[in-house]
């Protein structure tokens, strides 16, 4: 069965296409990376996957529902971790979570009992009373990651989750999400940090200009010989360093 799957997905603003004739086919159970350069494409992709932005042309499916036409039960099945990590700053981290659980039918109990794990796993429970103008931009990001995992989500979606996260906590967000795809949860994550997609993810799709350029599996690649920065750079446009005659 597939998790995520998007047919002729483009999305234009004005003269600007962002994304162009997307085909997407991710099946459920696992880790999927979704890489590209700064303004390739990729935030636009995660917001429509995750109905945030309406298509141009073209759908998207999420667990066989599509996202135009079910909205609300298709936000009831994901998790969203987005850029922009949608946090109120005058609320603390236990606040945001206390908040959310109720929004996906969690009791209060429940709600207090999966947030007290999940802050504990992620290190935040003893800064659970931070207001979020306060926190540091690593626990904004585990307090957005909690509310994103609360009501246990089939497909997750993280927009570069190990951006400014310490080691200890980039290694158990990591283990978490291989428990999560060996349950079949999907996980379809962006990220800038090539070494640890290399380590991490089954098969990944690389972006420039709107198009995907390059979509394989991690086994096809390592058996290839090349490793996933050799892909990325082959298939993004680079200047070179001759260009620069001038330095030294």
């Amino acid at each position: 069965m597939l998790a995520i799957e998007t047919h002729n997905l483009s999305k234009r603003f004005g003269d600007t296409i962002a994304v162009r004739q997307l085909e997407l086919r991710i099946p459920k159970g696992i880790l999927f990376g979704f890489l590209g350069p700064n303004g390739s494409g990729k935030s636009t992709t995660l917001k429509l996957l995750t109905g945030l932005l309406s298509p141009t042309t073209g759908e998207v499916i999420i667990s066989g529902l599509p996202v135009s036409g079910a909205a609300i039960e298709v936000k009831k099945q994901i998790g969203v971790l987005p850029e922009d990590l949608a946090l109120f700053d005058s609320l603390t981290i236990w606040e945001h979570l206390l908040m959310v659980g109720p929004v996906y039918g969690l009791s209060r109990a429940e709600t207090e009992r999966r947030g007290h794990q999940l802050l504990k796993y992620l290190d935040l429970w003893t800064e659970r009373n931070t207001d979020v103008d306060q926190a540091s931009s690593g626990m904004r990001k585990k307090c957005s990651l909690a509310m994103a995992l609360i009501h246990n989500p089939q497909v997750l979606f993280l927009d570069e989750p190990f951006e400014g996260i310490d080691p200890l906590s980039s290694r158990r967000i990591k283990d978490l999400l291989l428990m999560m795809t060996s349950k079949g949860v999907t996980v379809f994550l962006t990220s800038h940090i090539l070494e640890v997609v290399e380590r991490l993810v089954h098969s990944f799709a690389i972006i420039s200009a709107g198009q995907v350029v390059c979509a394989q599996t991690m086994a096809e690649t390592t058996a290839s010989g090349e490793t996933l920065e050799d892909l990325f750079f082959r298939h993004i446009v680079q200047g070179k360093t001759e260009d620069l005659e001038w330095i030294a």
